[in-house]
């Protein structure tokens, strides 16, 4: 196993266990994810389609318009995936309650950033008549449940994590309609779906529920790192990413469980393809998961050795993760602000709505998304790399693990 930086171990059972290292296979396929990350995100900025069209709906989208937005599925099931895996790590080096204090301070820390600094950055709507729950909401009620959850024993642990990840698809039929606290309950945890109260309008994006068996999943995944020898942990790895894929084709192939969402042969064998790994993301369903999780075991299985140049450049966005997902969501509102009012839109018009880019005539081709997207990533590496430094300069700054 090939950890950053050098490393302090000790011995139990003649297997190395990690104490305080970071494990670069897991810093670079993180970083990868946040890189694809951005992709989408420049895409629901610049992409004149954004506000047209689904760009997973059949009827209208082209392949590459679908792939665009597909290839970036694999970024929160990994990451919800990995920052459980991470919250293991962490229990390697402290006690049970105090990872369960950190899980719930940082959890609700980050419940803090999605409706004030995040929901800002996303649609520049300083009366916040309208949050929306997304991504860092989700990631923080998962840590939340999961400062509870580490305290069941082991198997039961990782019992229950399987059980939401298998078996909540079971309630996609469930609903509770109106505009109630039962509701929002229910919308909060697995239906999602539009709010009001009073002033606020709140839309859940990102039901939880599945998040948090997918958290639970990962904390557990963790100790493959701490008990198996780098070779065997291969060979699980292996096992355990082409099983994901194998089952995820058997079932979804039946269009029997996992999805409500069925595929369906297409006008051509490409847009059946595109049917078949159209699962459901909001929220994430068994499909969803084992689709995305299983090429990310892979991943992670041929991907512990050392890392090249280019590898260690990946790894830092996957080691400053928050820090980057802030400032790129700034980033790429601002610029896309920008380039409106150089296409001939007026301020007005770009403030007209709170959500995303408000005039539906604006933006460009493809090409240019990808163009952007690259600017973007350089842009802010030279910020992630800076902060990562600084990090590793001041470990004893408490408020840093929290950034």
């Amino acid at each position: 196993m090939y950890i950053y930086p050098k490393p302090t171990t000790v011995q139990e059972n003649s297997i190395v266990i990690p104490k305080s290292q970071r494990i670069l296979s897991i810093d670079l396929l993180r970083g990868i994810v946040m890189i694809i990350m951005a992709l989408d995100h420049v895409r629901d900025f610049f992409h004149w389609s954004a506000h047209n069209y689904d760009p997973l709906d059949l009827e209208h989208t082209s392949t590459s318009i679908f792939l665009t937005r597909w290839i970036t599925h694999f970024c929160a099931p990994v990451f919800v995936f990995l920052a459980g895996t991470s919250a293991y790590f962490i229990g390697t080096r402290k006690s049970k309650a105090e990872v369960a204090k950190f899980l719930f301070t940082r959890g609700v820390w980050l419940i803090l950033l999605e409706v004030t600094i995040l929901n800002f950055g996303w649609f520049f709507n300083a009366t916040f008549s309208t949050v929306v729950l997304m991504t860092i909401w989700s990631l923080g009620i998962g840590m939340v449940s999961l400062s509870v959850l580490i305290f069941l024993p082991k198997r039961l642990l990782l019992a229950v994590g399987l059980l939401i990840v298998f078996g909540h698809n079971l309630l996609d039929n469930v609903h509770i309609a109106g505009n109630s606290i039962q509701g929002f309950a229910w919308a909060a945890l697995h239906d999602g779906g539009p709010f009001t109260a009073g002033y606020f309008r709140i839309f859940v994006a990102y039901p939880v529920l599945s998040w948090i068996g997918l958290m639970t999943v990962g904390y557990c995944f963790g100790e493959l790192y701490t008990t198996l020898t780098p070779e065997k942990r291969k060979q699980v790895l292996i096992k355990l990413g082409v099983g994901c894929i194998l089952l995820f084709v058997a079932l979804r192939f039946t269009n029997w469980y996992g999805d409500y969402q069925h595929w369906s042969v297409q006008r051509n064998p490409v847009y059946t393809v595109l049917s078949f790994i159209n699962t459901v993301k909001y929220p994430p369903s068994l499909l969803y998961m084992l689709m995305t999780i299983g090429p990310s075991l892979l991943f992670l299985a041929f991907a512990e050795k050392p890392l090249s140049k280019a590898g260690k450049m990946v790894s830092v966005f996957g080691r400053v993760p928050l820090f980057y997902y802030i400032l790129h969501i700034y980033v790429i509102h601002l610029s896309s602000n920008i380039a409106m009012v150089l296409s001939g839109y007026s301020w007005k018009d770009v403030f007209a709505n709170p959500f995303f880019n408000p005039v539906t005539t604006f933006g460009y081709p493809l090409l240019v998304v990808y163009i952007v997207w690259i600017l973007v990533v350089v842009l802010l590496y030279p910020l992630c790399k800076w902060y990562d430094g600084y990090k590793l300069r001041n470990k004893e700054k408490w408020w840093l693990s929290y950034l």
